[in-house]
């Protein structure tokens, strides 16, 4: 079935974090259009959703569509128009997850400007409506990997940059939420999930697989 302008041009599922997981990421992804996100932050590499280094150096030449998220201290410095050491070959975009409370002109652009050095487009979170500054995209997150869903849905007008959804989405839910998303007619956006794709914590590629399903072959 051709899409419709309800759907998403790619769905991001954040949060791969083992090695055993590439096969069957290789697999769907040759089936539907999908960029895995990777979680990077130093404090917390190693932990849940925060694949450790070797694990992660795997998942960067699987050659797959890659995400890098980075978040924490990294991702403040990089705001803070500082350059922290970071691997990020194979990554094809960059969220950059500095703060829960909005971006300044000045964090706007240390990112955009910071991601433009590695070839990169960088994404960055808010929480209201969609900004019109161009130099990033914009994830309307108010959930940030909670599975909080949002009472409302901010418009993606056409003059728009990227603009993507995240929050509370589920293999349950899904289907029934993206017709409501308010996007102007021709804009492409996309859908970020990290939550709802994991069962007791751990990453499923099974509810990944049935969201896709959901929302590409209906």
């Amino acid at each position: 079935m051709l899409p419709t302008r309800h759907t998403p041009a790619f769905i991001t599922f954040t949060g791969v974090d083992r090695v055993e997981l590439i096969p069957g990421m290789q697999a769907l992804a040759a089936r539907y259009p999908i960029e895995w996100g990777v979680l990077i932050e130093s404090d917390r590499e190693g932990q849940s959703r925060f694949p450790a280094t070797d694990v992660r150096r795997a998942i960067q030449c699987a050659g797959l569509r890659l995400s890098v998220h980075i978040c924490g201290h990294e991702a403040r410095e990089i705001a803070a128009g500082k350059t922290p050491p970071l691997d990020l070959s194979g990554f094809a975009r960059m969220q950059i997850n500095h703060s829960f409370n909005g971006s300044s002109k000045a964090e706007i652009q240390n990112c955009h400007t910071f991601a433009a050095r590695h070839g990169m487009r960088a994404a960055l979170q808010c929480q209201h409506d969609f900004p019109s500054d161009s130099q990033v995209d914009w994830l309307y997150d108010v959930s940030f990997g909670t599975g909080v869903q949002p009472k409302i849905w901010p418009q993606i007008n056409i003059d728009h940059p990227l603009c993507g959804y995240s929050g509370g989405f589920s293999a349950d839910n899904l289907a029934s939420i993206v017709p409501t998303f308010p996007v102007h007619p021709g804009v492409v956006y996309w859908i970020d999930m990290e939550s709802g794709v994991r069962t007791d914590d751990t990453f499923d590629l099974d509810k990944c697989a049935a969201i896709c399903q959901q929302v590409f072959d209906r």
